[in-house]
């Protein structure tokens, strides 16, 4: 089966049981500061398990494209990956454990659906804790199903629980299920440390809402989040050893491998990996650079790039590579869409790239004046310059110098631990901000969205915005440097309509109903059957989810404290408010 296939049919499946498909959101969070990323496909529903009311219903069901880079230095393994495909469905107050359950198990074995033996299954479930029981519930329904008890693991926090991603949040236990991928004969006892089996589905059950003291308490609406790796549940139905074996890698390894004649294996998967992580970064209009997601791009291409060296590979061919990417898969529209940026973007990076691998070879001239070369040095190279330790081993063989390779492995070490250690408080799928200041600043951006249009003009309409507790982030498309005067009259016709006391009004329509009613909704993505529209009276109307104050009069004071350039006919306005 194939991966458009098996997408096809997790949605039928999901749809004959009343589930409602949304759509598959932007890479990139809408006004959550918490992640840079979406990292799973519950990330865009974060307000609807919180209990906000979502237009579709209380059943869902997408497949949702992520990036994850919390275990980035796992790529190059048979399943580990940095961008990947969710396939997901929800209950937000809705079914629970035993429909879920009961759902996921057909779905794997009916001849219908997946056809997978129930012989090749093994589940593991939370063990319970000080915070909450053992989930027996979850364990006695698996048996009733015919799992055998050997095959079925109790598993503590860390492997069987979900959330929550900040300090506070809804939470809960988990039940995961793996699958016998080889042909080596099953275990009667279910032991999740042997690498031939491969989870490919997790049901989360939040049924707990984690208060500020560290308690755990009953949440008022329970649900159901479940999620399925695409890459990794084809590998198991192709009956392949690993991701990169399947139709969704074949064509990129292949190019690759046209590239060079070194076949170094994990070189290759790191370039095919990075590469196509990029190329659905780029899509989103990032910019390689130093700072947020722009960092985590530079980094993913110029990885490549180093590998690219290792390999031998000497000409341009991250562009050759990113149009095998795109190739893959058609039903993005946004990959074909800013094509040219893509590989203008790759061309740029590849450019800088090729300049700092020449300082770190004088760097490295430096550092073996002493006829050797210190892991602290070799280390340097490795993080300043982007040397992998296999290109500076190789060089010092040429010299005929030794490399205190020890030395470097431990300095290494330190930097993995620093970078999980970041990542972790980074990149986690996170609960957006709901408190009152990031409340107040995103309704703030509805007033500013529509004073820049009166002001400014028609053509202004939403890039992007990123909302903090500090400061409200706005982008928007204008060709020009506003004006002293434009930011005060904008200042002002903002703070005008908030001392006007205007209600904010909430109402669930289609998307065509709300373009009848002049709603504004410039995002990429495609929209669902149901959208929520914001109403200030008079003044705003707008497609969007939340969070809102109940009337202007609640937002303060608001106050203009930068603006400026962020790409080619985009700007960037940064605001705060005041009591």
């Amino acid at each position: 089966m194939k991966a458009s296939e098996l997408k096809r049919k997790y949605i039928e499946f999901f749809k004959q049981y009343n589930h409602k498909e949304i759509p598959n959101a932007s890479l990139i969070p809408e006004n959550d500061p918490t992640v840079l990323f979406t990292t799973a496909g519950m990330h865009p529903l974060v307000p609807f398990l919180a209990g906000q009311k979502h237009p579709a219903g209380k059943k869902l069901v997408n497949v949702q494209r992520c990036i994850r880079t919390g275990d980035i230095h796992e790529v190059g393994n048979d399943y580990h990956l940095t961008f990947f495909e969710m396939l997901g469905n929800w209950s937000l107050g809705d079914y629970f454990k035993e429909e879920a359950i009961k759902m996921s198990y057909e779905f794997l074995t009916s001849k219908k659906w997946l056809n997978l033996s129930p012989e090749k299954l093994a589940i593991s479930v939370f063990k319970g804790d000080k915070d909450a029981p053992r989930d027996e519930e979850s364990a006695k329904i698996w048996i009733k199903l015919g799992m055998p008890r050997e095959r079925i693991a109790y598993l503590p926090k860390k492997d069987n629980w979900w959330g929550p991603a900040g300090l506070t949040g809804p939470c809960g236990p988990d039940t995961e299920m793996f699958y016998w991928n080889s042909h080596k004969p099953v275990p009667k006892k279910f032991n999740p440390s042997n690498k031939n089996w491969v989870e490919i589905w997790n049901d989360v059950f939040m049924q707990y809402e984690k208060t500020k003291d560290a308690k755990y308490a009953p949440l008022k609406q329970k649900n159901v989040d479940t999620g399925m790796g695409v890459e990794r549940t084809v590998t198991v139905l192709q009956k392949k050893n690993s991701v990169y074996e399947t139709e969704l890698f074949f064509p990129i390894i292949n190019k690759i491998k046209q590239l060079t004649k070194t076949k170094n294996k994990k070189s290759i998967r790191i370039i095919a990996d990075h590469l196509k992580a990029s190329v659905f970064i780029l899509a989103e209009r990032v910019h390689p650079s130093n700072l947020e997601q722009g960092y985590v791009l530079r980094r993913l291409i110029r990885t490549s790039i180093r590998h690219g060296r290792l390999l031998g590979i000497e000409s341009d061919f991250t562009t050759p590579i990113a149009k095998e990417v795109i190739k893959i898969y058609p039903e993005y529209e946004i990959l074909n869409k800013n094509k040219d940026f893509i590989f203008m973007q790759l061309k740029k990076e590849e450019e800088k790239f090729k300049k700092t691998l020449s300082l770190g070879l004088r760097q490295f001239e430096k550092l073996i004046k002493n006829k050797k070369i210190t892991g602290k040095g070799a280390f340097i190279l490795f993080s300043t310059y982007g040397f992998p330790l296999e290109m500076t081993e190789d060089l010092a063989k040429e010299h005929k110098i030794k490399l205190n390779k020890k030395e470097f492995e431990k300095e290494f070490k330190k930097h993995q631990e620093l970078s999980r250690t970041a990542t972790k408080g980074r990149f986690r799928s996170g609960l957006i901000d709901a408190s009152e200041t990031t409340t107040k600043l995103h309704t703030a951006t509805h007033l500013l969205h529509a004073a820049l249009r009166q002001i400014l003009g028609k053509h202004v309409q939403q890039k992007g915005s990123n909302i903090t507790p500090e400061r409200l982030r706005f982008d928007f498309s204008h060709d020009k440097k506003l004006t002293q005067e434009e930011i005060k009259k904008i200042e002002t016709l903002v703070n005008k309509k908030i001392k006007e006391s205007l209600p904010i009004a909430s109402e669930e329509m289609t998307p065509e109903e709300a373009k009848k009613q002049g709603a504004l909704g410039f995002f990429e993505h495609k929209y669902g059957d149901k959208v929520s529209v914001y109403t200030i009276k008079g003044f705003s109307k707008e497609i969007c989810t939340g969070p809102h104050v109940k009337n202007t009069k609640e937002i303060g004071k608001f106050k203009i404290i930068k603006e400026e350039a962020v790409a080619s006919g985009i700007r960037r306005i940064k605001a705060i408010i005041k009591k």
